[in-house]
């Protein structure tokens, strides 16, 4: 299942706004702009309409004052639109109802993600996962996920325990196995004991590479280490259940440094179903890097401009075109100015003016078009012009001692 179109009218900060990925969308759209430009506002958008049949979350509605830019008291959930591949969000909500799984055709995190405390005391029943009723409803909303998933790990092993009739070693084994690879690839940690609750213990315990012999609490974990763990935990758990499912994950990125945050995107990548699409709302380095380069050809940008007058005009979104030109703007989202300092791996001189314009920007005709003709095909190569053609051998150190650094 994927999205294609989506329109919001008179929703929160957009008079009008139509996201458009074609006819052929992709697995992974990603929104991409500074704070305060409307990503989340989407996700909030695609929730409205699907909690006004079957709410997400545990948090609770919101009125007209969250949802309307006009402040309409009558405003509802009619000014939302979603086009599905398959047919509008009506036919897809039937098809769900049939199956039992209406709430399964969102799943969504908040940027707010309680994860500070794990030590479960107490065993309780939980309800079925596709209810999909705890955590966030909307992006405002804190995302405490992490108890309620623990128990369902701990409900999920004991099942599998029984049914089995197997050793407790076997049971841990195939059901934390693929979830410690997924851990594995972004830490140097995994997970050792799912703890036990009547004993006091009710936590996750992880060990590390460097001292395997002592294991310790979630609870002792940093903060970027939790935010990974917490993440890859419920997608884990929602596998069976969510396998044709939009997920929604906005700014994934907190907390977890820049080389940890491409490798969570490529483990969400593979945590998701075949048949589902991953929504997420980004500024970050780690995971422009990962859509740039490893998902580039799984992917969709949509960029959110900051000087874009959404309360005021009708705008259009379609998915940027993945050259060079458009990755260094996107870039200079994370980076601010700092966009000038990533170096290319590969400059080529051509004929043309060597100085650049006021603001920087290449005035040479060659190196602009072959810039437009190869930059989507290889984005780390940077044509720049150099001057005249007698000049060109004559710059040759110059180039070398640029490239070098």
């Amino acid at each position: 299942m994927k999205i294609r179109k989506i329109t919001l009218s008179k929703y929160k900060r957009f008079q009008s706004l139509t996201i458009d990925l074609g006819d052929n969308p992709k697995r992974i759209v990603a929104l991409v702009g500074p704070n305060g430009c409307g990503k989340s506002s989407v996700f909030d958008g695609m929730l409205f309409l699907n909690n006004a049949y079957g709410g997400i979350g545990n948090k609770g509605n919101k009125d007209f004052h969250y949802h309307s830019i006009e402040q309409n008291p009558s405003y509802d959930y009619r000014n939302v639109s979603i086009q599905f591949l398959e047919g509008d969000y009506y036919t897809i909500r039937s098809q769900k109802e049939i199956q039992g799984k209406e709430n399964t055709i969102f799943s969504f995190r908040s940027p707010y993600r309680y994860n500070n405390n794990l030590k479960i005391t107490i065993s309780q029943a939980v309800s079925e996962i596709r209810l999909n009723n705890y955590g966030a409803t909307f992006a405002s909303d804190l995302d405490d996920k992490m108890e309620e998933n623990y128990r369902r790990l701990q409900i999920k092993y004991n099942r599998f325990l029984h049914e089995q009739d197997c050793k407790p070693s076997e049971a841990k084994k195939h059901i934390i196995g693929e979830l410690n690879n997924s851990i594995q690839a972004c830490l140097d940690l995994y997970i050792v004991s799912l703890g036990d609750i009547e004993d006091g213990k009710g936590t996750l315990f992880f060990c590390k590479s460097d001292y395997s012999d002592k294991s310790f609490e979630f609870n002792v974990l940093s903060a970027g280490e939790k935010e990974v763990v917490d993440i890859l935990l419920d997608l884990y758990l929602r596998k069976e259940e969510y396998d044709d499912t939009i997920f929604l994950i906005d700014e994934p990125e907190l907390h977890i440094n820049t080389s940890i945050q491409r490798k969570l995107l490529i483990e969400i990548n593979k945590l998701i179903g075949e048949n589902c699409q991953l929504w997420v709302a980004t500024h970050s380095i780690g995971f422009l890097r990962a859509l740039q380069d490893e998902l580039k050809d799984e992917c969709q940008i949509i960029e959110f401009k900051a000087d874009t007058p959404w309360a005021s005009s009708d705008q259009t979104l379609t998915p940027i075109q993945k050259n060079r030109n458009q990755w260094s703007r996107i870039f200079a989202t994370a980076l601010d100015d700092l966009t000038g300092l990533v170096s290319p791996k590969r400059i080529i001189y051509c004929e043309g003016k060597d100085k650049p314009g006021r603001s920087g920007e290449e005035r040479g005709m060659d190196a602009q078009v072959y810039n437009n003709i190869f930059g989507e095909k290889y984005p780390d190569t940077l044509f720049i012009s150099s001057g005249g053609n007698t000049e060109l051998d004559q710059r040759s150190n110059i180039a070398i001692g640029y490239c070098s650094k």
